[in-house]
């Protein structure tokens, strides 16, 4: 086939996942990130990420070399050049060109009463500068003109790697993904446990002040619900949530503390017929029971997990992904790989409601080999083919049965409201409303991706 061939058939079974029907096959949905086809094409790393133009070329092989029905090039959500003019104290490279992550707190106990009365303002008052040493508002001059240093290599490298994307998209006919129908959060009380607390700070104020932790999710919940909407809301897009607390956690902490925001995210994104991602990191399996709660058809990446109680479980009401373990391409031969992702497919696709994924996304190269990833992804390719393409896959979504509770983040001292425009120029064009809130919309999303 040829690419415009290739396109309309991945988005055939892409959507066919998505509307709850059983596709023609079973989607491949693998991705590798720039760091990864970086030392693909024997890239400097620091070089590259600096200058992500270099990466095409490497990025263009690999889509030649590897199986996959969308792109295989993801980009980065870690350049330097932000983090650096920013000076950030929680993403800083390393001498080999990776971006670490080292635990730096940026809320303190004390700041918690400030946070759930005027969660923004803590965010950009506090817990910025903390985190970002060239943002100090007793020197509001030099932090504005920092600011938007940041916020225009933010948009600058978001911007090239979605064309790159774009680019391989057309030229392989890969399922394509329109940016403004998707979006990216985490939960509030991954939010608050991140780089505001930190683990051992959140471990701490569960014990000693788990009232404040759950007036904090509360507070935090319409900012990182708005963080998360998409542009555009499309059945076919969706927010990605990577959970990252639970496994951590006794279940009675989570659900006090972690469940009930959880929930009510997920059910007001599914209010709007808007779908979540939601990647379960670690092992999940004592909270099966929660995930089945929510809104049908949401997309389920396990990481470790028992993949025929997952299917029996939720395998009717959720579509699922991941759990192949990336580790096999690094231990085993490419026939074994082949043959194990035979048995999951075995396991997981009957019925439908299923996208093969790894586990996890490597992070080096040397995490996998090559010919044992190619053999996966065209076993899964010729292998995974459905008899009953076209029949319905059992439980369907429903948007009218959820009810939408939406809160206005710009009633806050940082965020301009339309009504705010109209105070300083009573004249103003109702023409000028979109383009207005669109750059609003824009510095919140700016401000919130620095804490993610």
């Amino acid at each position: 086939m040829n690419p415009e061939e290739l396109q309309q058939e991945r988005i055939s079974i892409f959507h066919a996942v998505y509307d709850n029907r059983i596709p023609k096959r079973v989607p491949v949905n693998i991705s590798l990130t720039f760091e990864v086809i970086a030392q693909f094409g024997g890239l400097n790393l620091t070089e590259a990420l600096w200058n992500s133009e270099l990466i095409y070329d490497a990025a263009d092989t690999m889509c030649q070399t590897v199986y996959s029905d969308v792109c295989l090039f993801i980009g980065s959500y870690r350049y330097p050049s932000y983090y650096q003019v920013l000076k950030s104290q929680s993403f800083v490279m390393a001498s080999n060109g990776f971006i670490q992550h080292p635990e730096v707190v940026g809320m303190y106990p004390e700041d918690y009463d400030y946070l759930i009365e005027k969660p923004y303002e803590c965010i950009v008052e506090r817990i910025i500068p903390r985190q970002y040493k060239a943002i100090d508002w007793n020197d509001p001059i030099t932090s504005a003109l920092n600011l938007m240093r940041g916020f225009l290599a933010y948009r600058h490298e978001f911007d090239k790697a979605n064309k790159i994307m774009q680019n391989l998209t057309e030229k392989y006919g890969y399922y394509p993904r329109n940016p403004m129908n998707y979006g990216f959060t985490e939960t509030p009380f991954d939010f608050l446990a991140d780089q505001l607390r930190g683990i051992r700070g959140i471990s701490k104020d569960i014990r000693k002040i788990p009232d404040k932790v759950a007036k904090a999710c509360d507070a935090l919940y319409p900012l990182v619900f708005a963080k998360g909407l998409p542009r555009k809301i499309s059945r076919y897009g969706y927010v990605f949530i990577p959970l990252h607390m639970p496994a951590f956690m006794r279940e009675k902490d989570f659900e006090k503390l972690y469940w009930p925001t959880f929930k009510r995210m997920i059910e007001e994104y599914a209010s709007l017929g808007i779908r979540c991602n939601l990647f379960c990191e670690h092992d999940w399996t004592r909270y099966l029971d929660y995930l089945y709660e929510l809104p049908a058809n949401s997309v389920l990446m396990f990481e470790y997990g028992d993949p025929k109680l997952i299917k029996q479980k939720l395998g009717k009401k959720h579509i699922i992904t991941g759990l192949y373990p990336l580790v096999n391409l690094k231990t085993k031969s490419p026939k074994i790989c082949a043959d194990e992702a035979r048995k999951y497919i075995d396991i997981l696709a009957p019925g439908g409601k299923y996208i093969f994924g790894f586990d996890r996304s490597p992070l080096l190269l040397n995490d996998f080999n090559i010919e044992s990833l190619c053999a996966v992804t065209q076993t899964v390719r010729d292998y995974g083919v459905y008899d009953s393409s076209g029949d319905t896959a059992e439980m369907q979504f429903n948007k009218m049965e959820y009810n939408a509770q939406t809160s206005n983040i710009l009633k806050n001292k940082y965020l301009m409201s339309w009504d705010q425009y109209r105070v300083f120029d009573n004249k103003l064009s109702d023409f000028a409303w979109q383009k207005l809130m669109d750059i609003e919309e824009s510095l919140f999303d700016f401000i919130m991706f620095l804490l993610l």
